[in-house]
């Protein structure tokens, strides 16, 4: 596990692990691959990031994570897997992510991209996403730079 303070310094727990949080956590967050490149979203207030958004009723995270790709970029999920769960203690409330990797095999053109810009494609990622304002603040913390590390480490198929 690992405990640090976010862009707006609030506690973030981090955790590769089953679920460590919540069963039924209410957000997503999905890290995405696209004919090796990343795949971002443009938000329109935010900045570049991978997809993610709240769990609507009725539907499991896994669908929320599958559903987000979709929305915000295009992308059709090939395959998804958990690897793990973040929580986020607020000034105001607590948040609990599910933290996904997706292969995406297909972009798809769409007419909205709801509160996005639609798919951005990235060879690389810079080395200090920090301090690169293109990116969203949900990019600045250390759950990317461990959730990098734990998909390059235990997930085979990624090429870098």
């Amino acid at each position: 596990m690992f405990t640090f303070i976010d862009h707006y310094k609030n506690k973030v727990l981090l955790s590769f692990q089953d679920h460590p949080y919540s069963k039924n956590p209410k957000h997503v967050w999905v890290i995405c691959r696209y004919m090796d490149q990343w795949l971002l979203t443009s938000h329109s207030r935010r900045g570049l990031e991978f997809p993610g958004g709240k769990v609507e009723k009725g539907e499991s995270p896994d669908e929320a994570a599958i559903r987000e790709v979709k929305e915000e970029t295009g992308g059709i999920v090939h395959s998804l897997r958990y690897i793990g769960q973040y929580k986020v203690a607020g000034k105001e409330k607590v948040i609990i992510k599910n933290i996904y990797f997706a292969e995406v095999r297909t972009i798809e053109k769409q007419s909205t991209y709801f509160e996005t810009n639609g798919p951005v494609l990235l060879p690389f990622l810079p080395d200090d996403v920090s301090l690169d304002g293109r990116f969203s603040f949900i990019m600045k913390d250390d759950v990317l730079r461990h959730s990098l590390e734990y998909i390059k480490q235990y997930v085979r198929t990624v090429t870098w």
